[in-house]
């Protein structure tokens, strides 16, 4: 079936011009070669054919478009030319000559001739050869086929169009269905491999990828111009698979997951916290993890206490269990023993959103605290901590814990994941509970039946509540007594902060019970899927929809053992109830004040929904036919068998459903009339009165047969059951729908990139094709679902999740449309894995998008009953099989034959019990629409004739009961089992005697069994005659059932272990085809072994299925091979399918074995190791006695052997070793699979000089053996400059070179230089005190020591790390925006930089560390005058991962022994390790390549491995260095432990116990180790740190172990770390015996390079490379002498661009190395920073160790002088005048010391808030300087051992306080200064703000440690009633630090005593008490107070009795006036 196109001619073109034409049809396009220079015409003269699967419709359109090529920019469209196809269907044939139109769909003048052909499937369109196209043999030569880059498109555009019938004929939906699941069958289980096509004629090796030569020859087929980097492969598997439209992929992983415990720790250290809201407090810290809680310590009065206290959570349960825990932080204020304390404040967040975090983990984040009583209340605080979540094998890298210099950033720093806004708001989850339909019963019948028997009261047997579970809070619903569909119409209502840090909404349904409720179902909601955080998103909302849960069977029993289904773990086995519920969200606004503030869970009625809400009630029907079952477990017994189908609690009879499970109104019937579904299963009434069908749900017993051994089958043969079933549900269909279109673009992307991994894998040649093909598919994919999805947008039943569902799914794929547009333009040779990951981002997003959280339809269950009892199951999702009439929307397995295993059910399904298959089942599956219910028949296998029952015979929509099947076809398979890799070892000697057993139909045979192997070569065909297959022949052909293939481990007792299971699918060939290629013989191939979940090797086999004709077998194939005499009736493989062998040599280099265990618990004295290849071996040496010396006498031999050509199908190589005892017994110890001898092969060097770069890669080291001269010695030289004096980690512009570049590099660090010196003058000494400061002084060489290099290069190390993270979120941006943009400059430029880094990472192997060394280092603002220091390199890792486990010649290989019980399926590799083999080989093709064999010196017993040191007992000084431990594990129960280190190596055992640190976590050792050693005996180094304890024995906190030998001889030279520098005296002394100008001579003779030439000038050449440097050297005296050093270690830095010999030297350096404990396997303990010397015995002595004893802190004292306050609030209210007053007094400590607290003398009755000391507080204190941190020492408790020590950071804290006689006094501000940074104090009062305190980034600061005395004004700060901050006072003060000596040289004293007095503070007279004084009180008050009122009272006065005397006087004064008197 195919629509073939032949592009002739477009003629009319304008101009001359390239011209390229692309024809498009169902998403898939080609393109034609590109024509040059046409004018008029362009004749293309192309053909084209894509394979279509379902019939075209006529409405579909084939679209051509012509395009003007361009090589640079985008090609250029001339015109569009589309045609609807209708008569092209019609017709079959066509020839069209018609114009083009333009993008505005005006036609132009050019016009286009082609010819199109379609022939449908089922012949009615007439019928066509290739021949009548190919008038071109020059470009197509063998058939188009065989280029063309076809696929089926997986989006086959079929749609009917309205007026077609759905279904009008039988076979036209037939063809509907197609689609390729996946990839057929046999994909899933191999690697995605394809295979020759059926109908192609394509060549043989490796169908799927076109070879490289076919390019070539393509190269027509695309277009001469296009540049190879822009031909897409569509999905090539397409031809090249068998295209499957009748079955569909069945699922290869047996055991279910989930549920499964597993090991897990949550690590926290709550660090401090700051910003806590209250006055004065003692602050604990609650850490709560689920049920567990923990306590810090108490801190007292403070508001940012400092912790650093670390807490370790173990827990033992499933993932999902573990996910859903909360992890809660609270902090409490003053918590003690007798009352609980006050909550100030909690922060809440699950484990999982943790465990999705990078690393699985928050590092040094702030965590915000809120109140959860008070919603108004704003933040109440901050809290610093580290949370991690560990899984067994996760490893968490914790970023390097140096001294925390950096000022913290609070708000750039929050603990909350990626896109979570800071400031969250609080929110109300409404979850409304409506009602719940079909649930179970839950109690014991007796006592019903007696009730019933009494009363007549018949009473449903549940009494149902919900329960919903959020954010570690539960709320319930009411109780519905006694109801299976129980009503409840509530809402419960959680109050959360949004976006809420908890994922998982658990919703239950329980039943009440008087002795304990259970559950009977669950149900997660998973917010992430109800909401969408991006601009256009929505806030979580859900419903009113039905959600079903599932959970055990229904049959009640009082001890359910699958009870934890029902609680939500593991795969739930029936179903159980479904419940209908909504969910919205409502963002609080706390400013209302009406709103309700607590966040109690509340439960309150909701109002009932309409009962369509949740859609219209559809009649669905579900039908289905079991063809086969077979494979039956057969201790299930041998009672008759049958299968029972369900879905809800539709078709459930053993259960029933105790009445009516749903009641619905009848179509048309008069709406009373009820129908009741009581569920018979009788022959005769399967049809009810009025002809209505009624379910058959279960297929009738039958007794099963015997296959072999182990398994039974039912023989259906022709007759097969059928089963259907009628159910009513709410139609929701486009939900599926939708999730169906998405899954199905999302399968085909996957099965995309599982080609393009096959290909890479498999070294095929272009991989990027066919991922820019995958792209393309997944672009057309995504818009064909914006066309579909957009359908019935205004269904009235849909709900608000429904609509924001789908504009974010339309959204989402629209954007992915364009991003793999884009990316597809992007993929190149070069770019192709960064791509690769992205794509791999899309199918994670696509498969999220395509979970569809609202359900409808419940799942399908298929269940296997024998005597009615429940065995096994198999679970369907309903969406699978729902039937859409558009090809896109139909689930992947509807109307499909599915191969089904059977499983048992929960817990019984865990390891090899659920491994065994209890059932394999081919069973097709139709579900729809009771009215859609036409051709539920059409995916069947033709040839059948249905048996109905009696009334429906007539009927011709009647389902039928059974299946008659008339034709038959007879086959013979053909198994051509060759061998299997890589098995799962399943004895105790770690071997197994596997054979294989095949099964097909109800056949079965085995293999022979192989003793003893763990990668059998069978070579063995395996005959099946006379297997018979119903239906028609040329369905067979394209459809055959699968193949199951079981390996067993064959046991002399009991029956054999399974080992693993594959399927695959066989190659078919009818009896009228021919036996040729390219089909046949069949091509051996891999398929993956499976055992549970995991793999387990792999089978290397091929299937072929051949019809016997009317012939007999006669006609078949003879069966010719090798007939092999000795083994009797077994035929082998035949001659055209085994591998083509060609004649290898494999060389070994047995070097010796270490840590053999016990065996048997004897030791094992006389070890030999055998190895063993494809059944050819060599036995090493005897070793005569293993304790006194473990290596082999002989060091190389070989053996050879003949292999496959074709390095994948290569035989695994085995070591086995075995102990020879006495009386010639040899006893297995342990034995090692090398599964790939890929990276041992040697392949001789091209002759061409830049092929040495893959040359050295592929020789991974024998290279370097094998030290032959350097032939293609490149011509110039190579200079590297360095410029003197300048330590080389400057070195970073460096530019790295190819080996046969001829470049001068010149590395001048000058200027960088200059501008650092320039920075560091502007920035003043520690960026305080902005000029005033002078620059510090260099720091001093006497003061520095090794520790401050360790500081100076963790800095380096931080910054690097700051680098990368920035560069690679720059990276990331980038990439964003080009894929936004697709803009095509920057994605060149990119490539540009791309190539740079390239360049720099030719010379060797990218390793990260060193693109770290190689980012030039923006010049920051320097610390510490850092350039001066020199530095080591810190490895934030093990230093073997840095280099390889230093394997670069001699190679480890871990010997395993098999398994100890059977419980040890989980047993980690670590546990099963009995030893180690060291050792190496080479495997070559048979003549030794001259140029090895001729070279000078060259000594034939050593073969491939020369110049090989002699592995002879060696003496070696190991000088072991520990710098510190970090996160330890704690051990005590204080959540501390008192580590010590423990050394051993041999029989020396060290335990530096008496030296071990008081309660810490992280402490520093700085100690050193001399241990005397003699390899190979004592090469182990176990490194272990214990918890000391006074009584019992130490306990192991972990433990680390280190391979000396590998690095002893190594040629990285890990002996002594380089450093950087080179000088004789100072901390950095050179620590090698041997100076480095004889370390490079060494090195230079042994690689046999020419050199070192040291040369005038500070020149000196090494091969063809030339360095320079400084040749003079300063002696301690300061004199200069000349010296070759500092050259000689210039090469050696770089002695990795030596050509040929070069490889990376260990530079100086501190490694840091996990601890493990064996007791918890997996997980990290801490880590260890350390470094290992060792040196010869034999050699000079090395000088003494470097001191890096642990700097003891300096010892300081800090003068404190309190002169005056000013403005402090004043607090109290005098009794008689009520005016406001303060006793003032100030109180001082320095963190961390408050019980040395000091206080002055009060000043009372302050009435303006002044107050006057003068007092001196005197603070001793020890500080480390590094560390910028006091260091006290003190008991813990009075119980306490000995004192602790802790390092706090230098604070000094001042409070103001109000004295009070008789209650508390009243504190009323404080302030802290961190002695290294602080405002400097104000000069005045007035300039003292608040801003000092709030605004600290601004303000410039100073560091009492560099000024040594500041004296100014400093604010008191409180918080108000509002949380504001507020100044309450200020303090003018002093600060002075002395040094030990100098404050003992000028003493003072405390207070204002001697030595060096204050004077007495000059303090007004009321600050005295007024009884004492009371005539001077009130004249003070008075006086100060009253003043101005009394003078106003009295001028008042004098007026008024001026006026009274006036009025007085006057009328006598009148009167007198009057009469004259």
């Amino acid at each position: 079936m195919a629509l073939v196109l032949q592009l002739r001619s477009v003629s009319g073109l304008r101009g001359k011009g390239d011209r390229i034409a692309k024809a498009a049809f169902r998403g898939l396009s080609f393109y034609t070669r590109v024509l040059e220079n046409c004018e008029d015409e362009a004749k293309f003269d192309e053909t084209f054919r894509w394979p279509v699967a379902t019939n075209i419709d006529g409405n579909e359109i084939l679209e051509i478009q012509v395009f003007n090529y361009s090589k640079v920019f985008t090609n250029r469209l001339i015109g569009t030319f589309r045609m609807v196809l209708q008569k092209v269907v019609a017709e079959g044939q066509l020839e069209v000559t018609d114009t083009l139109i333009d993008d505005n769909n005006s036609a132009i003048q050019t016009s286009i001739s082609i010819e199109i052909r379609y022939q449908a499937l089922d012949g009615t369109v007439g019928t066509w050869n290739d021949k009548e196209f190919l008038e071109t043999p020059s470009v197509h030569s063998e058939g188009d086929g065989r280029y063309s880059l076809e696929t089926d498109s997986l989006l086959s555009g079929h749609r009917h169009s309205s007026d077609v019938s759905p279904g009008k004929s039988n076979q036209q939906s037939t063809e509907r269905s197609f689609r390729r699941a996946g990839k057929g069958v046999f994909s899933a289980m191999k690697l995605g491999k394809t295979r020759p096509s059926k109908d192609e004629h394509r060549k043989q090796d490796d169908p799927a990828v076109l070879e490289t030569e076919d390019l070539d020859r393509k190269a027509m087929r695309y277009g001469a111009g296009l540049e190879p980097d822009t031909i897409s492969l569509a999905s090539v598997t397409a031809v090249t698979t068998n295209v499957s439209n009748k079955r569909s992929k069945p699922d290869i992983r047996m055991e279910p997951s989930a549920g499964r415990p597993m090991d897990y720790q949550v690590s926290i250290t709550v660090i401090e916290a700051r910003q806590l809201v209250g006055l004065n407090m003692d602050p604990v810290v609650c850490v709560e993890v689920g049920e567990e809680k923990k306590y810090t310590s108490m801190k007292e009065s403070t508001n940012c206490p400092y912790y650093n206290e670390y807490f370790v959570f173990d827990f033992h349960v499933p993932p999902d269990v573990m996910f859903d825990k909360i992890i809660k932080l609270s902090v409490i204020h003053s918590k003690n023993l007798l009352r609980s304390g006050t909550l100030v404040g909690s922060f809440k967040m699950d484990v999982g959103t943790v465990y999705t975090q990078p690393e699985h983990q928050f590092y040094h984040k702030w965590a915000i605290l809120s109140d959860p009583e008070d919603l108004t209340a704003g933040l109440k605080g901050y809290l610093k901590c580290d949370i991690a979540v560990v899984g067994k094998g996760d490893n968490i890298k914790t970023p390097h814990k140096a001294n925390e210099t950096e000022e913290d950033d609070i708000e750039g720093n929050l603990l909350l994941p990626d896109g979570v806004p800071p400031e969250r708001q609080w929110a109300r989850f409404y979850i409304k509970i409506y009602r719940a339909e079909g649930l179970p019963r839950m109690n014991t019948s007796i006592m019903a039946n007696v009730k019933k028997a009494l009363i007549g009261e018949n009473k449903d047997l549940v009494d149902p509540y919900v329960q919903v579970a959020f954010a570690g809070q539960k709320g319930k619903t009411s109780i519905q007594k006694s109801s299976y569909e129980p009503l409840w119409n509530e809402q419960i209502i959680f109050t959360e902060m949004f976006p809420p840090l908890c994922k998982r909404i658990k919703i239950q349904i329980r039943d009440s019970d008087k002795v304990n409720d259970v559950a009977i179902g669950t149900h997660f909601i998973d917010l992430r899927k109800i909401s969408n955080e991006g601009d256009k998103g929505f806030l979580p909302t859900f419903g009113p929809a039905w959600v079903n849960m599932y959970g055990s069977t229904r049959n009640y029993t009082l001890m359910d053992e699958h009870q934890e289904l029902n609680e939500g773990l593991g795969e739930g086995v029936s179903f159980r109830a479904r419940l209908l519920l909504g969910l919205a969200v409502e963002i609080l606004d706390t400013t209302n004040p009406e709103i309700n503030s607590s966040t109690e869970v509340q439960v309150e009625q909701a109002t009932a929904v309409a009962d369509n809400c949740s859609g219209k009630m559809e009649e669905f029907f579900l039908f289905g036919a079991f063809l086969e079952a077979t494979m039956i477990d057969r201790k299930i017994g041998d009672k008759p068998i049958n299968f029972e189908v369900t879905i809800g609690n539709y078709g459930n009879q053993v259960d029933g459903s105790s009445k009516p499970l749903l009641r619905r109104k009848k179509e048309g019937g008069d709406g009373d009339e009820e129908e009741s579904e009581l569920l018979q299963n009788s022959s005769d009434d399967e049809v009810g009165e009025d002809g209505e069908l009624v379910s058959v749900s279960s297929s009738p017993p039958m007794k099963p047969l015997v296959t072999d051994r182990n398994y039974f089958y039912l023989p259906y043969l022709e007759k097969k059951p059928c089963i259907y079933i009628r159910s009513w549900w709410q139609d929701q269909r486009r939900r599926l729908y939708n999730a169906n279109i998405m899954d199905k673009i999302a399968d085909k992307l996957e099965e995309g990139l599982n080609d393009v991994q096959e290909m890479i894998k498999t070294e095929k040649p272009h991989p990027e094709r066919r991922l820019r093909g995958v792209l393309e598919e997944l672009s057309s994919g995504c818009l064909r679902f914006l066309t579909l999805a957009d359908k019935d947008q205004h269904h009235s039943s849909r709900t608000r999740l429904d609509r924001e569902r789908l504009k974010s799914c339309m959204r989402e794929l629209e954007n992915m449309a364009q991003q793999a547009t884009t990316l597809r333009s992007q993929v190149k040779r070069n770019t192709m894995k960064d791509k690769l990951k992205l794509v791999q981002n899309f199918l994670q997003k696509l498969r999220f998008l395509a979970d569809e959280p609202q359900h409808t339809i419940p799942d399908v269950f298929i269940w296997m009953m024998s005597n009615n009892k429940r065995i096994a199951y198999a679970r369907i999702p309903s969406k699978d099989i729902l039937y859409s009439i558009v090809d896109e929307e139909m689930g992947k397995d509807c109307a499909k034959v599915k191969t089904v295993f059977l499983k048992l059910p929960g817990k019984r399904g865990f390891g090899p019990a659920g491994w065994t298959v209890q059932a394999k089942m081919e069973i097709y599956l139709w579900l729809g629409l009771n009215k859609q219910r036409k051709d539920f028949l059409s995916g069947l296998p033709c040839g059948f004739e249905e048996k109905k029952t009696p009334r429906g015979q007539n009927l011709p929509s009647f389902p039928p009961i059974s299946l008659l099947y008339t034709k038959k076809q007879v086959f013979q398979l053909r198994a051509h089992m060759y061998q299997a890799r890589s098995l799962f070892a399943a004895d105790s000697s770690g071997l197994s005697d596997p054979f294989a057993r095949v099964f097909f139909i109800s056949q079965s045979q085995c293999t022979e069994v192989l003793n003893e192997t763990l990668c059998p070569t069978w070579d063995q065909l395996l005959v099946f005659d006379n297997v018979e297959l119903y239906g028609e022949a040329h369905e067979m052909r394209d459809d055959p059932p699968i193949i199951v293939i079981e390996i067993y481990d064959q046991d002399t007792v009991g029956k054999a272990d399974f080992m693993g299971r594959t399927f695959a699918k066989p190659v078919v060939k009818m009896s009228d085809e021919e036996y040729c290629p390219p089909r046949f013989p069949p091509q051996l191939e891999y398929y993956q072994i499976y055992r549970g979940n995991a793999t387990a090797g792999d089978l290397l086999a091929a299937f072929e299925l051949l019809q016997i004709g009317p012939g007999g077998k006669s006609d078949l194939p003879p069966i010719d091979g090798p007939t092999d005499m000795d083994r009797g009736p077994i035929l082998p493989v035949p001659l055209g399918i085994r591998p083509v062998l060609s004649r290898y040599r494999v060389e070994i280099l047995f070097w010796g074995l270490r840590d053999l265990k016990r065996v048997n618990l004897a030791q094992v004295d006389r070890p030999r190791v055998d190895i063993e290849c494809a059944g050819k071996g060599v036995q090493s040496a005897l070793i005569q006695n293993y304790k006194k010396n473990p290596n082999f006498s002989t060091l190389v031999k070989w053996f050879e052997v003949d292999l496959p050509e074709n390095e994948l199908l290569h035989p695994p190589l085995n070591i086995r070793v075995v102990d020879c005892r006495a009386f010639g017994r040899y006893t297995l110890v342990g034995s090692h699979t090398v599964s790939s001898l890929r990276k041992f092969i040697y392949r001789p060097p091209d002759k061409k000089a830049q092929q040495w770069n893959m040359a050295a890669k592929h020789l991974n080291g024998y290279l370097a053996m094998t030290s032959r001269a350097h032939r293609s010695r490149p011509t110039g030289e190579i200079v590297v400059n360095m410029e003197p004096e300048v330590p080389i980690k400057k070195m970073d512009t460096m530019v790295k070179l190819e080996a046969n570049s001829d470049a001068v590099v010149k590395v001048d660090v000058t200027e960088e230089e200059k501008e650092k010196k320039k920075k560091k003058k502007k920035g003043g000494g520690g960026g305080g005190g902005g000029g005033e400061e002078v620059e510090e002084e260099e720091p001093d060489e006497s003061m520095l020591d090794w520790w401050s290099k360790y500081f100076a290069s963790i800095e380096t190390m931080k910054e690097q790390l700051r680098q990368q993270e920035a560069a690679a979120a720059e990276a990331e941006e980038k990439e964003e925006m080009e894929i936004g943009e697709g803009s095509k400059a920057q994605v060149k430029n990119k490539d540009k930089d791309k190539d740079k880094d390239k360049d720099k990472d030719k010379s060797k192997a990218p390793k990260d560390d060193k693109k770290k060394k190689q980012q030039p280092v923006p010049e920051l603002p320097e610390k510490k005058n850092k350039q001066k220091i020199d530095e080591l390199k810190v490895f934030n890792k093990e230093l073997e991962s840095e280099f390889d486990n230093f394997e670069d010649w001699l190679h480890t290989f871990n010997l395993l022994r098999g398994k100890i019980g059977d419980n040890d399926d989980n047993a980690t590799e670590e546990e099963r390790i009995v030893g180690r083999f060291k050792g190496s080989m080479c495997v070559y093709k048979v003549p030794l390549p001259d140029d090895i064999s001729k070279e000078a010196g060259y000594d034939p017993t050593f073969g491939m491995f020369q110049g090989i040191p002699s592995n002879d007992p060696i003496n070696v000084l190991v000088r072991v260095y520990i710098v510190r431990a970090t996160d330890l594990h704690p051990a005590d129960i204080n959540g501390k432990a008192d580590p010590y280190i423990a050394i051993k190596l041999g029989k020396t055992d060290i335990k530096d116990k008496e030296n071990y640190i008081s309660k810490q976590l992280n402490p520093v050792f700085g100690k050193s180790f001399d241990i005397e050693a003699t390899f190979p005996m004592e090469s182990m180094l176990t490194v272990a740190v214990y918890d000391w304890d006074l009584v019992g024995t130490d306990d192991l906190i972990g433990e680390t172990k280190i391979d000396l030998e590998n690095r002893f001889y190594s040629k990285h030279r890990a002996t002594c770390g380089v450093s950087q520098t080179y000088s004789i005296h100072g901390y950095n002394t050179w620590r090698d015996p041997m100076k480095p100008s004889q370390i490079l001579s060494k090195l230079c003779k042994e690689g046999k390079v020419d050199g070192p030439h040291f040369g005038p000038g500070g020149r000196v050449k090494v091969a063809n490379r030339v360095f320079t440097g400084p040749t003079e050297i300063e002696d301690e005296n300061g004199q200069k002498k000349p010296t070759d050093e500092h050259l000689a270690l210039a090469v050696l830095r770089h002695w990795e661009d030596i050509p040929r010999a070069g490889c990376r030297l260990v530079p100086e350096h501190v490694e840091t190395r996990p601890l493990l404990n064996p007791d918890k396997p997996g997980i990290e303990q801490g880590r260890l920073e350390m470094w290992v010397d060792m040196f010869p015995m034999d050699m000079p002595a090395p000088g003494p160790a470097i001191d890096i004893s642990p700097r003891k802190p300096k010892k300081y004292e800090l003068r404190v002088i309190v002169w005056n306050t000013d403005e402090v609030i004043l607090e109290d209210d005098d009794y008689f005048t009520g005016e406001k007053s303060s006793d003032i007094f100030v109180r001082g400590w320095l963190k961390g010391q408050q019980e040395d607290k000091q206080d002055t003398d009060v000043h009372y009755h302050s009435l303006t808030g002044e107050g006057n000391f003068n007092w001196r507080y005197i603070f001793p204190f020890d500080y480390l300087m590094a560390e910028e941190k006091i260091v006290i020492s003190k008991k813990e408790s009075m119980f306490s051992w000995d004192e602790t020590e802790y390092k706090i950071p230098a604070r000094l804290t001042l409070q103001v306080w109000d004295a009070d006689h008789f209650s508390a006094d009243d504190f009323l501000g404080a302030i802290e200064l961190d002695l290294n940074r602080f405002p400097r104090g104000a000069k005045t009062s007035k300039q003292c703000s608040l801003e000092m305190v709030t605004n600290e980034a601004e303000l410039p600061m100073i560091s009492i440690f560099k000024q040594k005395r500041v004296k100014g004004w400093w604010p008191f700060v409180a918080r108000d009633e509002n949380d504001e901050l507020e100044v309450t006072g200020k303090v003018e003060a002093e600060l002075h630090l002395l040094t030990a000596e100098e404050a003992e040289k000028s003493p003072a004293g405390l207070a204002r005593n001697e030595p060096d007095p204050l004077e007495k503070p000059n303090r007004p007279d009321t600050s005295f008490i007024w009884f004492l004084n009371p005539l001077k009180s009130i004249k003070y008050l008075i006086c100060t107070r009253y003043k101005w009122l009394i003078i106003k009272i009295v001028l008042a006065l004098l007026l008024l009795i001026m006026v009274a005397l006036f009025l007085y006087s006057m009328p006598g004064y009148m009167v007198k006036k009057l009469l004259g008197a």
